[in-house]
This record gives structure tokens, C-alpha cells and sequence, in this order.
């Protein structure tokens, strides 16, 4: 299980390696805040169809073959942004790596899933949950320091480390055991779905499907936030702060989830999604009043709300399901936490048009908000649910 969390650390350190790099980017070729927006947001656009697919065929293809793809595919785009010389290689090198993480995640749980005893099932998809968000805030985190402290060739140089840490992914990867299924069964053909069984899904979309999609659209609002937090609030340009940042809010998410209380697994989802929505204020009326203090008290709130909610609406997606029926429902889940990320840039981009940054900020942060109002009411229906499925 070590071996297989080394590989979900450096692929979810991959996807959000490039975030530091965007500004320099932007000097680089003089891209517009647009062109930024589309850079940010087309890794999201191709992610999702492609975890749709191969949620829904990945085991057919073969769980293996499809990670060692994926890593291929995250080396390829490395490659591209090593050597990149003009826009439309930074762009490519995107969709690549939207294509890798989308067909990594499809595949991932299951293939984990499948390399340990049943007994531990519960176990490994909490660290597995864990691990994804300290490798989201590594990425930045490291770009961010090789940057500031290194300054050696700072669109290239990065690359090289990620480079080498995609191999030893890779080399780890083919270290582990196939678990494939046996050339006698013949080949099941799979629907093209979200795969979410009648009998779980009303409580799927409203107490799993929209607590994540919450989680990662207020996080996505705080990422766009973080550039002008580092220039406004905390006064510097040192280029390692947005990503230290970034790995406090979600490195900090990971570490929460091991705090023991409440234990109840409702409970726990309530408080987490309320500390969610009350950090993701601070962090807004930070940016609009300056104030430091509050910068700091909303990371903290959004850090433990965002790694609880994370936590328990993930243990629900491999819980509620039957076994047969976990790998398309954890897919459903991972798809649903993806398409929050496109909400805050494609919602500032549009409400941006209309109103100024910060009064769009307000608008999403006021939509995130009805939704966590909808899941804390839905939390008593579930909750009768949930004692009932789990009573002895």
C-alpha cells in the first residue's frame, strides 16, 4: 500500500505543480488574464470526460496498463513544458495533463483497492484521500521554492525535478502486482456513466456529490485569491509564499483528518462544511480589508472543514455502495470533486464581466454558501439513513 500512496502523491503533486509558475507565464508571453483563465481552466475540461471513460472502462483496459499510461502521459506534458518555446505548447502540455490525472484517477482507488485485504479497504482510501490533498499542496509548495531560492532558468528548471519525480512513480509502479482479471472471464461490457446504483443515489448527490463539489469550488476560490493575498495582505514577492500557502491549506486538510472528534461520521461531515463556509469568508474579507489575522484564521478554518468534509463524503462513496459497485461510485465522486475546480474560474470569468473581482468573489462565495445550507438541512434525512444501514 506504501508503494502505491508514493505514486498518488506524485501524481497529485503534478497536477498542481505548474500553479506558481502562471504568473511568470503570463510576463513570459505576455498572455492575457483570459488566455491565464483557459490555461487554469482547460486541464479541468479535459480531466472529466476522460475519468468518465475510464471510470467506466479502466477495468477492462487493465488497471495497471492504465496507470503506467497516465504517468507516461504526466511525463509527456513535463517534457513539453521543459522545452516549451511558444503558447500553444503550454496549452497542450495542459490537456495532457488534465488526460493523465483524469485516466489516473479512474483508475487509481480501484487498483489500490484491489492490492489489499478487505479488512484495510476502509484504511487505505482514507490515506489514499489524504495523501491526494499533501501531494495538491506539494506540487506549488516545491515549484514555489526551487523558484525563489534556486534562480536557474525558473520556467525550466522546476520540470527537471518533477521529471524525476514522475520516474520514480513510475518505477515504483511497476514494482506492484497486476491483480488483473483472469484471461478465462469473459470481457464485461461497461456502460459509459457515473454508475451510481437507484439505491444510493439520492443520498450520493446530496450528501456526497455536492459536500465535495463545495469542497473544491471554496478551495478553487481561495487558489484564485492567493496571488493578490501574497501582494496585498502579506506585503512580499517572494515567489515560495503562494505555494506554501497552498500546501497549509490543503497539507493542513490531510493532517485534520486524523483529529478523532466528533467520531460520528455525520456529525463530522456538519462541522466540517460549516468551518468550510466560515474560513472561505475569512479568506474573502481578507483580501477585501488587508487584514492578516483574518488571512490566517480562514486558512485554519477552511484547512479543517475542507480535510473533514473531504474525509467523510469520500468514506461515504466507498461505504454506501456495494463492493461491486465502489470503482464507479468512488470514479462518480472524484468527478463530481473535479467540476468544482471549473466553477471559480469560469464563474469569475463570466461575473467578472458583469461586476468587479471582488464583488464576483461574493457572488460565488454566496452560492457555495445555499449549497452548504442544503447539505446541513439534507444531514438530518441522511442521518436516519446512515443509523439504519450501519445498526447492528
Amino acid at each position: 500500500m506504501k508503494r502505491m500512496l508514493w505514486v498518488f502523491l506524485i501524481m497529485s503533486c503534478c497536477a498542481t505543480f505548474i500553479t506558481p509558475l502562471f504568473p511568470l507565464y503570463s510576463e513570459h508571453y505576455r498572455l492575457s488574464s483570459l488566455q491565464i483563465t483557459i490555461l487554469f481552466a482547460i486541464y479541468a475540461a479535459f480531466l472529466l470526460p476522460t475519468l468518465l471513460v475510464v471510470g467506466a472502462k479502466g477495468s477492462a483496459w487493465g488497471l495497471k496498463r492504465v496507470l503506467r499510461g497516465s504517468v507516461w502521459i504526466s511525463i509527456a506534458s513535463t517534457m513539453l513544458l521543459l522545452g516549451s518555446i511558444d503558447v500553444w505548447m503550454l496549452y497542450a502540455a495542459r490537456i495532457l495533463e488534465g488526460v493523465a490525472y483524469g485516466a489516473f484517477t479512474g483508475t487509481a482507488a480501484t487498483f489500490l483497492i484491489k492490492q489489499i485485504s478487505p479488512n484495510k479497504v476502509s484504511t487505505a482510501i482514507k490515506l489514499s484521500g489524504a495523501t491526494i490533498l499533501i501531494g495538491f499542496g506539494l506540487g506549488p509548495a516545491i515549484a514555489g521554492l526551487i523558484l525563489q531560492y534556486l534562480h536557474l532558468q525558473p520556467l525550466r528548471v522546476p520540470y527537471w525535478f518533477l521529471l524525476v519525480m514522475l520516474i520514480s512513480s513510475l518505477l515504483i509502479l511497476e514494482t506492484l502486482p497486476k491483480q488483473e482479471v483472469s484471461l478465462m472471464q469473459k470481457p464485461v461490457k461497461s456502460k459509459i456513466s457515473l454508475g451510481v446504483p437507484d439505491s444510493i443515489r439520492s443520498h450520493f448527490w446530496s450528501f456526497v456529490a455536492l459536500p465535495i463539489f463545495t469542497v473544491f469550488t471554496i478551495q478553487g476560490i481561495a487558489f484564485s485569491l492567493i496571488p493578490s493575498f501574497i501582494k496585498n495582505v502579506i506585503h512580499t514577492s517572494n515567489l515560495s509564499f503562494s505555494g506554501l500557502l497552498i500546501l497549509l491549506l490543503l497539507g493542513g486538510g490531510a493532517m485534520a483528518q486524523y483529529v478523532p472528534w466528533p467520531s460520528n461520521p455525520v456529525s463530522r461531515m456538519r462541522f466540517g462544511i460549516l468551518l468550510l463556509a466560515i474560513g472561505s469568508w475569512g479568506i474573502v474579507f481578507s483580501g477585501l480589508t488587508a487584514n492578516l489575522f483574518l488571512l490566517w484564521t480562514g486558512i485554519f478554518f477552511q484547512a479543517i472543514g475542507g480535510g473533514w468534509t473531504f474525509q467523510v463524503s469520500l468514506r461515504f462513496a466507498s461505504q454506501l455502495p456495494k463492493s461491486e459497485e465502489r470503482p464507479r461510485v468512488i470514479s462518480a465522486f472524484y468527478l463530481c470533486a473535479y467540476s468544482g475546480f471549473i466553477v471559480p474560474v469560469v464563474g469569475v470569468g463570466v461575473l467578472s464581466q458583469f461586476f468587479n473581482l471582488n464583488f464576483s468573489l461574493i457572488l460565488l462565495n454566496l452560492f457555495a454558501a445555499l449549497i452548504v445550507i442544503y447539505v446541513l438541512i439534507y444531514s438530518v434525512k441522511f442521518n436516519r439513513y446512515y443509523s439504519k444501514v450501519t445498526s447492528p
